[in-house]
């Protein structure tokens, strides 16, 4: 199997099967949203417990790449210390501006590195990008309010 077969698969996976998709009552801080240039929307939940990220949650509605990415952000950040999600972070906008050029490290970003392939269209970058850039502002407010805890 062709490795672009596979990280379809892996992307199809995430889609048909979201995890952590359904927002939980508790949360420290939610964040809404919206990709003007095509309408997905993503509604987020992120928790922490003394540093570190206890739960992210989801709901939202669009085309398979946002769906599949913000799948793989919930559960890939979750049990991270804020500094470490932003590292994964950091390497993931870097891989999505990297117009193709960069394939991303499976041991820091695991299934995101899926989305390699997205980064050649950049109409497509957005959409990748939507749950993260959510995550991002979630945590920003969450160590605003409350230093992380």
């Amino acid at each position: 199997m062709e490795l672009d077969s596979l990280y379809q698969e892996v992307i199809l996976d995430h889609y048909k099967h979201p995890l952590n998709k359904g927002l939980s009552e508790n949360y420290g801080a939610q964040v809404h949203h919206v990709n003007p240039s095509c309408g997905d929307e993503i509604t987020l939940n992120v928790t922490a417990i003394d540093g570190k990220i206890s739960a992210i949650t989801w709901d939202g509605v669009g085309c398979s790449i946002s769906q599949a990415s913000v799948s793989i952000a919930s559960d890939l950040l979750v049990n991270k210390s804020f500094a470490e999600a932003d590292a994964i972070l950091n390497e993931f906008t870097e891989l999505m501006q990297s117009k193709g050029t960069k394939e991303g490290n499976p041991d820091v970003l695991e299934d995101a590195v899926a989305l390699a392939g997205v980064s050649k269209f950049p109409a497509r970058i957005k959409c990748a990008l939507l749950g993260w850039m959510a995550f991002k502002d979630a945590a920003v407010r969450i160590n605003t309010t409350t230093g992380g805890e």
